[in-house]
């Protein structure tokens, strides 16, 4: 599900992420020229300049494995001539799943019809009702927002997702975590990639 009809969050990683860079992570950002956390996210379009962004990116991983297929891949997404941000974000996560052979079934929320003047948790239950779903994950920052029972008492389980994935090899450099799925997709093999995504808990 691709949550799109709600606020845009500044300094967040809808538009942003980091790369290793000589050993360290870096943050890069692809402008959303006005954005504002005032106004929703499918009201806004990435800018066109991502040269610096993809210079970066081939600079810091030429010599990664596996390279060539994922340059262009990443290529594809940032230079796409549709540039709203919820199209992009979402082509970006198609491309990979579409890279690993994975298939998945793809929701965009504004194109729900649910009540959008509700709480927050009541929004989720309602998308989730209406996908005909009685089990919503959420990311770990979501534990201080969402009430396991809250939702239970209304038909959805809800869980958060933790990843436990194992390190990898970086070049010669010492493990940097925490880095856009970019990175992995640079070092790892598909197969290792999928191993990587099945290393998660709920709870």
């Amino acid at each position: 599900m691709f949550y799109d009809d709600v606020n845009f969050i500044k300094r967040g990683y809808i538009n942003r992420n980091n790369i290793l860079v000589n050993g360290w992570a870096q943050r890069f950002t692809i402008p959303v020229p006005g954005a504002t956390q005032n106004e929703k996210i499918n009201t806004f379009e990435f800018s066109n300049d991502v040269r610096k962004t993809l210079k970066t990116i081939q600079q810091s991983y030429k010599k990664a494995p596996y390279f060539e297929p994922v340059y262009e891949l990443v290529e594809e997404v940032l230079t796409s001539a549709e540039r709203s941000v919820p199209y992009i974000c979402q082509l970006s996560i198609q491309k990979v799943f579409v890279y690993l052979g994975l298939e998945k079934n793809y929701f965009i929320s504004s194109h729900l019809d649910y009540d959008r003047n509700i709480s927050a948790a009541d929004k989720l239950i309602a998308i989730s009702k209406k996908l005909e779903c009685t089990h919503y994950i959420n990311s770990p920052g979501g534990v201080e927002l969402y009430q396991k029972d809250y939702f239970k008492e209304r038909g959805i389980d809800l869980s958060f997702i933790k990843m436990n994935a194992d390190e990898y090899t970086q070049a010669s450099n010492e493990f940097v975590p925490y880095l856009s799925m970019i990175d992995v997709l640079m070092w790892n093999s598909k197969e290792q990639v999928k191993q990587l995504l099945d290393q998660y808990e709920l709870f």
